[in-house]
């Protein structure tokens, strides 16, 4: 059996999709080559692979299992033969990672970019989806490891905290809140309010903590991803609660005004899960370590060492 064999059957586990994984391999394949590749596969061990009657396509619960001992092979001899054609250990293959819209593409592109100075034969691939896609691809085990808000405890998962984001409020400049330095949340009774769709993590949590401080907000509009809400309040007005970091950008351009609260603090806490019974790679895991020493740094730039001493302790461990 052919190494690539293994590679390409990882690939179409990954993407869910025979054009997709011909697509990214190097040099790139046909379609007819990729399904050959897999048929030639199932014939040799004597089971079906792929689910091909579903789209995206599945792993039947035979393909998973192979798929997870493909995996680790894979990756620990792409590690192998870096480390001696370098005659030093090296980490190599991509690291599959899934983060929710508001990482933002600039602060995670600032990751990948010291990881790839750091480790120069491995890659780091980010899909950016909502909350609850970045779990169920981690669960799936499409991905190595997640990025997520206002994270929820499970047996399946590792939970690693990462960094809290203070919440603000978030309007246009010339709004009359925007005159204050500091809002008391009470300002907020009965102003127009653009709000995160009901479905998501993030609107739950807010509409939480609005009720806890006995604030009742006017809901205007309804939006399924920060940067969304922040087109709606440079165009309709209103206000919202978003994480501070998300907002600077805006904020430099003269476009939004940022707010913090007076009376109370909410923040929005990031982390880092993956699944609990499979081990991350250790090109992986170098990722997730780079992910938590940043984290630390942005942790104490925005005045919370919550972060850092997590870590510590982690470490201790």
């Amino acid at each position: 059996m052919q190494f690539e064999a293994l590679q390409v059957f990882c690939d179409i586990a990954r993407c869910r999709s025979f054009s997709q994984a011909a697509a990214v391999q190097q040099p790139p394949l046909t379609q007819s080559a990729v399904s050959q590749i897999v048929h030639q596969l199932e014939k040799r061990l004597g089971v079906q692979l792929i689910d091909r009657s579903t789209r995206p396509l599945q792993l039947t619960p035979l393909g998973q299992v192979y798929h997870q001992g493909c995996k680790q092979l894979v990756e620990r001899y792409l590690e192998l033969e870096a480390s001696i054609k370098q005659s030093r250990p090296q980490l190599t293959a991509t690291v599959q990672a899934a983060a929710i819209y508001s990482v933002g593409l600039g602060d995670m592109g600032q990751y990948v970019e010291r990881f790839t100075a750091e480790q120069p034969f491995a890659r780091v691939h980010v899909e950016y989806l909502h909350s609850n896609r970045v779990v169920e691809k981690v669960r799936d085990g499409c991905v190595d490891l997640g990025l997520v808000s206002f994270p929820r405890k499970a047996r399946d998962l590792v939970v690693l905290p990462w960094r809290e984001e203070d919440m603000v409020l978030a309007c246009q400049p010339g709004h009359p809140l925007a005159r204050q330095t500091k809002v008391r949340l009470e300002q907020l009774s009965g102003e127009k309010y653009i709000a995160f769709d009901k479905d998501l993590g993030i609107r739950r949590q807010v509409d939480r903590f609005l009720r806890q401080q006995g604030v009742a907000v006017e809901v205007e509009l309804e939006f399924d991803n920060i940067e969304n809400i922040k087109k709606g309040i440079e165009i309709a007005g209103g206000v919202a609660l978003l994480p501070e970091p998300t907002l600077r950008q805006e904020v430099d351009a003269g476009l939004l005004a940022a707010r913090k609260l007076a009376d109370c603090r909410f923040v929005r806490p990031l982390a880092i899960i993956y699944r609990r019974q499979h081990r991350p790679s250790p090109a992986a895991q170098r990722f997730i370590d780079l992910l938590l020493e940043n984290g630390n740094g942005d942790a104490q730039k925005n005045g919370n060492g919550t972060a850092h001493k997590r870590n510590k302790a982690r470490k201790k461990k």
